[in-house]
């Protein structure tokens, strides 16, 4: 049995506990060309990339454990989450999106919760690819390089898009798969 506070669930926390430096970061500078919308993108960026890499040392180390696959959702969440609504504050982002992603994300994640007392309901190929799909929408609407390069807002509307319905999508893959099991 791994223990709880190994260096994935260290990871997965410091995630956590990155998600409102971010935030503030964003909030930080009305200016979308400021520096400190710069290093938000980059702690954004570094933040979100450990995603990924915490699982694969999990798993390369048999260091999985219930408390990480709890965690991680958690953490996608709260950097997640905050990104869209922070940008939705800014004006950046449609509150419709925000909401209906947000829906999701936490219904998902409460289901999660109550579930947890039985078992742990680990990440989907399609809630990793829907996470995948959000994290690039956002790193594009979170960086300023639009400011820079217009032609690229048509590319950040198509993908916030795409996230929204890979989000729907995962979503409603969890349902189906609950469902089944329940029969």
């Amino acid at each position: 049995m791994a223990s709880k506070l190994n260096l994935p669930n260290t990871i997965t926390i410091a995630r956590i506990a990155v998600a409102p430096v971010f935030i503030a970061l964003l909030f930080a500078s009305p200016e979308k060309t400021s520096l400190q919308r710069w290093l938000a993108l980059i702690l954004f960026v570094l933040a979100i990339s450990t995603d990924g890499i915490d699982g694969a040392i999990a798993r390369k180390r048999n260091l999985v454990t219930n408390l990480g696959k709890l965690l991680d959702p958690i953490a996608d969440k709260a950097l997640i989450g905050g990104a869209l609504v922070a940008l939705s504050i800014l004006g950046e982002l449609s509150w419709f999106i925000t909401g209906a992603i947000l829906l999701r994300e936490f219904g998902i994640t409460i289901y999660r919760l109550i579930v947890a007392k039985r078992r742990v309901l680990a990440a989907s190929g399609g809630g990793k690819f829907k996470t995948i799909i959000q994290s690039i929408a956002l790193g594009f609407l979170v960086s300023p390089l639009d400011a820079y390069f217009p032609w690229l807002i048509p590319v950040e509307l198509i993908l916030i898009y795409a996230a929204l319905i890979a989000t729907i999508a995962s979503g409603l893959q969890y349902i189906d798969a609950e469902l089944k099991l329940r029969k």
